[in-house]
């Protein structure tokens, strides 16, 4: 049974993670952001991009992830035609806080049963920390997703197996001294080997913010939706 959706399509709104949820997660901030298309069909089922934010959106002001990405794009286009999950990662007062698979798990399944996910049509994407958020949990849930867009990330070039069968899309500015380009090359010469079907683009004299043109580019939301799962 979903939720009655008629507070919630015309905006992206603030949504509180149930507490019995909540209370099992360790770097997981309880409200997340949620966009859902507008639309007039009462069964109709959205393709959904969860987006992982950078290092600085730590905390827990929830505004601060509308930073950058696709919370940032659809506050400005209420037509986006995806559902948009983005959760945020607490800050500790050691200063720790980093993205947890256990905790992003929890989130997504509790959205799944929430709302009208088309569940062949699950998109992420995350950017600096986000990056190597993306490529971490989509090692270790690489049926979960259509299709992944790090940026500015790295990962594990020894999971590049489990990601052989994901569509994958790789940004990186090769200017960027906060994240070397290294780690995505990296990650991108142990998926081809594994004969993975893997895009790299590469900005030229650009640094670490290589998230701003990305997230503009019409090409990348294009790009999502030729992938659904078999």
């Amino acid at each position: 049974m979903f939720i009655n959706l008629g507070l919630f399509a015309e905006l992206q709104r603030v949504v509180e993670f149930p507490e019995s949820l909540s209370s099992q997660t360790t770097y997981l901030n309880s409200k997340f952001l949620l966009h859902l298309p507008v639309t007039k069909k009462s069964n109709q089922k959205w393709p959904l991009i969860v987006f992982l934010h950078g290092r600085g959106e730590r905390g827990d002001n929830i505004e601060k992830v509308k930073s950058h990405g696709p919370p940032k794009v659809v506050e400005k286009d209420k037509n986006f035609p995806f559902m948009v999950l983005s959760p945020q990662c607490l800050k500790g007062k050691d200063g720790k806080g980093w993205w947890k698979t256990k905790d992003l798990d929890l989130l997504l399944d509790y959205v799944k049963k929430t709302y009208p996910v088309d569940e062949q049509r699950i998109y992420l994407t995350g950017l600096s920390m986000g990056g190597f958020g993306t490529w971490a949990w989509a090692a270790e849930r690489p049926t979960e997703f259509a299709a992944i867009a790090p940026i500015c990330g790295g990962g594990n070039p020894l999971n590049a197996k489990r990601l052989s069968k994901l569509p994958i899309w790789v940004f990186h500015g090769d200017k960027d001294k906060v994240v070397p380009i290294t780690l995505s090359q990296l990650m991108v010469t142990a998926l081809k080997a594994e004969g993975a079907k893997v895009d790299f683009t590469i900005y030229p004299n650009v640094g670490h913010n290589s998230w701003s043109k990305t997230y503009a580019n019409p090409k990348l939301y294009e790009w999502f939706m030729e992938h659904k799962k078999e």
